[in-house]
């Protein structure tokens, strides 16, 4: 069953399905499938077929949030395809996931808020015909997994997650946006600390975890954020006790002061480098990101941006 007509050729033109081999994936993964179109009355050329990887992001404009579709990874599948009148025809493909594409799902629980898919853009006659998006679950590596099992073991609780513009001080990062894991701290630390958030970068050999934990102020005690981060390979990662990793890396971000606190960089023994640094130097903002390349979604009056293209029939109206 083909989904949609290209309305470049009007009434009677070709129709094109994308197939996905599994829509199961991590990142990493070669993601293999096939681009089917189907003839319509009469001979027709598509200038370009190919497919890129999006996600729902949130851009900080001083005291404004926005959120929009951000473009990540895109690859020319085809050039000057000649669809035969009422012939069947198919791309097959490969599309491999970047390492820091954003997890969607946890075990057999979809993360609020969480998407990604794939897109199937044709180019015709000089006029871009954007396909329907195809949804993508995706789990963590098994040393991310391992990670997000510790604090579960220390009871931390998920709150939400989201996909932010900006770049990371320290940490190799190769596409302009990060994910965020926010979870409600264990109960032995509660008293002194809001929140933690996790993020992950990953390479084909190494995992990098860093922590921001949001620190609860008192009358003697000052609030603030405290960043660190980890850093091991995918195997050591997997054997790596990150409860009693992360349960020493709140206390000490719960004992010192804002924007404080030790970088286990390297090692994955954790044993305490140089402190990490403040917001400035973790997240290097909106504009760094948009510099990176990363296309967004429509820009509407006061530079925000408006429209979803993961909301209505291409992700079952998940807002």
């Amino acid at each position: 069953m083909f989904k949609r007509m290209l309305s470049a050729f009007g009434v009677g033109g070709p129709s094109v399905d994308t197939v996905l081999d599994s829509s199961v994936v991590f990142p990493g993964q070669v993601l293999r499938g096939r681009v089917k179109i189907q003839g319509g009355t009469g001979d027709a050329l598509i200038d370009e077929v190919a497919l890129s990887l999006v996600t729902r992001v949130e851009v900080e404009y001083g005291d404004h949030e926005a959120r929009g579709t951000g473009e990540f990874h895109r690859v020319v599948v085809q050039r000057e395809v000649r669809v035969p009148a009422g012939q069947p025809l198919e791309i097959p493909f490969q599309l491999a996931l970047p390492w820091e594409t954003p997890v969607t799902a946890v075990g057999e629980v979809t993360l609020p808020g969480m998407t990604v898919g794939v897109r199937t853009e044709l180019e015709i006659k000089g006029a871009p015909d954007p396909g329907d998006l195809d949804p993508l679950t995706v789990r963590p590596l098994p040393s991310q997994n391992r990670v997000l099992e510790a604090f579960g073991e220390l009871g931390a609780t998920f709150r939400s997650a989201d996909v932010e513009v900006g770049r990371l001080h320290g940490v190799p990062q190769q596409i302009p946006f990060y994910q965020e894991l926010e979870f409600f701290p264990p109960s032995h630390h509660a008293g002194r600390l809001n929140q933690v958030e996790l993020t992950f970068v990953a390479t084909p050999r190494d995992l990098w975890v860093v922590l921001e934990a949001d620190k609860r102020g008192g009358l003697f005690r000052p609030g603030g954020d405290t960043f660190g981060r980890f850093s091991m390979p995918h195997e050591e990662a997997e054997k790596a006790d990150w409860a009693r990793l992360v349960d020493q890396w709140l206390t000490q971000a719960a004992e010192r002061g804002p924007f404080g606190a030790a970088g286990f960089t390297g090692h994955g023994h954790g044993r305490p480098g140089h402190r990490g640094s403040g917001m400035g130097g973790m997240l290097g903002g909106a504009a760094a990101g948009l510099a990176g390349g990363m296309i967004l979604g429509d820009m509407m009056d006061g530079g925000l941006i408006d429209g979803d293209d993961f909301g209505g029939g291409d992700f079952g109206g998940e807002e």
